[in-house]
């Protein structure tokens, strides 16, 4: 057996033109064009680079766009001031604070300080809150642009068994929530497991679908998991190889060559669920424009 490839690369393109015309739809009727403030602390390259990619969906799109940055040593009270002039702020639709924040800074203290309304990620406790009881929300970027694959490939989740090995707030938990939850796109039975997890294998074995985001290259092996699985690879990791240019290359938590013969479905890394995320981001930050989510009052 061969492993159909699940290109996220292709869905998102699609996604992303399927929103450009939304957004211009909405300019087109008379409304501002949707905005979305991003603000980064320090210069970590790989923010730099995820910033970046965000700015170009931005600019595909339509959506207005700019990044706020401030230095690596700015305080709490000055960030959290920072974020609340910009929830005041009108124009602003959509909020984005770059992860991960230097360590004297606490993300939970930061996101809980956005205002719900304006998080486009899905970070915040009452958008968290909101899709655990099925409400109405800004749902976390990358388990909703799975979720969107799914949909894609017409891949079936309700009456699978899904694992999800990774419980992070921002792919493995929502994921887990979003798979189980009694409703049109889940009903999935549904175990959620990490990387510390006793005795692996007999968790993975029986996934129908295994969702990895658990930052460790390599970790889910062929052995690990049942013929026909669905595997989607939501890690992301630099191991070194001299034979590139860059002297590295990006794998995957999944052993790509040893399971692409034994899975039904597969992500690719790189080109599978991250181009997802990003697509997700723009709808989220048009859905805040409209007011879709939390309409007026």
């Amino acid at each position: 057996m061969s492993a159909k490839i699940i290109d996220g690369k292709k869905v998102s393109e699609i996604t992303m033109d399927l929103i450009r015309d939304d957004v211009e739809k909405w300019v087109g009727a008379g409304n501002r064009r949707p905005f979305l403030k991003v603000v980064q602390v320090g210069t970590d390259p790989a923010s730099t680079t995820y910033i970046g990619a965000k700015t170009r969906a931005c600019k595909r799109v339509g959506i207005d766009t700019d990044t706020t940055h401030l230095s690596d040593t700015v305080s709490a009270k000055e960030l959290k001031s920072t974020i609340r002039s910009f929830n005041n702020d009108d124009s602003i639709d959509g909020i984005l604070v770059q992860l991960p924040l230097p360590l004297h800074l606490s993300s939970h203290d930061v996101i809980e300080s956005i205002d719900h309304k304006k998080d486009v990620d899905g970070f915040h406790p009452m958008n968290v809150g909101r899709l655990t009881v099925d409400q109405p929300t800004f749902k976390s970027c990358t388990p909703a642009g799975i979720f969107e694959l799914f949909r894609y490939y017409s891949i079936p989740v309700k009456s699978k068994h899904a694992v999800v090995v990774g419980a992070s707030n921002i792919v493995g938990s929502p994921m887990a929530t979003m798979l189980s939850r009694e409703n049109s796109e889940g009903k999935a039975t549904t175990t959620i497991c990490h990387k510390y997890t006793k005795d692996l294998t007999q968790h993975t074995i029986g996934a129908d679908i295994l969702v990895v985001a658990a930052g460790q290259p390599n970790l889910i092996k062929a052995e690990m998991v049942k013929e026909g699985a669905v595997i989607i690879d939501v890690g992301i990791n630099r191991i070194a190889d001299e034979t590139t240019e860059k002297g590295y290359k990006l794998v995957g938590d999944c052993d790509f060559n040893g399971l692409k013969n034994k899975a039904s479905w597969i992500t690719p890394v790189p080109g599978g669920v991250g181009p997802m995320t990003v697509a997700m981001l723009m709808k989220n930050t048009l859905l805040a424009a409209k007011k879709s989510i939390y309409p007026e009052e």
